[in-house]
């Protein structure tokens, strides 16, 4: 059953992870649109990913760190 409202940690740790995933994209070459097609996500599902408009979920994140060749990890610590 989901919190409502959320705890503020929450979205706090959604923008973290997405400047991780932003980094990581741009360290590795890639523009939204690479990545997107790399991982078979729309360009635009990349950039909500990481302005945390949206949450990628776990086979997402495999596929990011697979294809940016970083430890998942990474992205979530």
């Amino acid at each position: 059953m989901p919190l409502d409202p959320m705890p503020d940690w929450v979205p706090a740790r959604r923008r973290e992870i997405g400047t991780r995933l932003r980094a990581a994209r741009l360290n590795a070459g890639y523009t939204q649109l690479q990545l997107g097609e790399l991982i078979g996500r729309d360009h635009r599902t990349i950039h909500r990913w990481e302005y945390a408009t949206a949450v990628p979920n776990l086979e997402d994140l495999l596929l990011i760190a697979d294809t940016l060749g970083i430890p998942l990890a990474d992205l979530v610590r």
